[in-house]
């Protein structure tokens, strides 16, 4: 298996990436400062590029059975733009280009999915976000849109407060409303969530969210 991961040279990407070479995967890790990434495997290619170089970016996922984004918008408020929505449709269309449709990537429980019940956090949680982190929150929302409104066979796990703490093995997932999931997980755990979706086809085209 081939996988090409964005956001790889991230706190979770990072993790990620450790964790698809344990598997046996292919991996092509896209980052824009390849330093960042300290690792060096037999079966990693590291490729660098911006997300707004769509011929870099489609070099990387050309051939991948799946890409993994661990990508996400800064929370600082002096951020402008819409860089990380943009990279996402930059990848989305190299996928389509290229016949890859396997998407897995990351969200928040601020946006819905059709398959939660009533629940008290998509209606907090976006006011929450909107006063606090009100261009994090549109990018958040932008780039799971990019995804979303295409075909591809996705899996977008919403998290909230990601701790760095040594992986549980613990993981909750499903939707709000249905099932028992919490907030805070371990960077490393989500990593592993991220991973087992590449053989796991439950949540095929779903929004779950996920927790220790």
């Amino acid at each position: 298996m081939r996988v090409t991961v964005f956001g790889a040279s991230g706190a979770i990407g990072q993790l990620l990436v450790h964790q698809l070479l344990d598997a046996g995967p292919q991996v092509t890790a896209y980052v824009r400062t390849p330093a960042k990434l300290t690792l060096a495997h037999e079966n990693l290619t590291v490729a660098t590029g911006r997300l707004s170089d769509t011929t870099a970016v489609r070099k990387a996922v050309a051939g991948a059975d799946a890409v993994i984004s661990a990508l996400g918008p800064s929370l600082k408020r002096s951020v402008k733009g819409t860089d990380i929505t943009d990279g996402t449709r930059t990848i989305v269309e190299a996928m389509q280009a290229e016949d890859v449709t396997r998407f897995i990537g990351l969200a928040t429980p601020s946006l819905a999915d059709p398959h939660d019940k009533p629940h008290w956090k998509p209606k907090v949680l976006p006011v929450m976000a909107k006063l606090a982190f009100p261009i994090a929150l549109a990018e958040l929302k932008g780039m799971t849109e990019a995804v979303t409104s295409t075909p591809l066979d996705y899996t977008i796990a919403r998290i909230t407060n990601p701790v760095d703490k040594p992986a549980t093995g613990r993981i909750k997932s499903g939707f709000l409303g249905h099932d028992k999931v919490g907030s805070a997980m371990t960077r490393a755990d989500i990593a592993a969530f991220l991973v087992s979706q590449l053989t796991d086809p439950r949540y095929r085209r779903a929004m779950p969210v996920i927790s220790n």
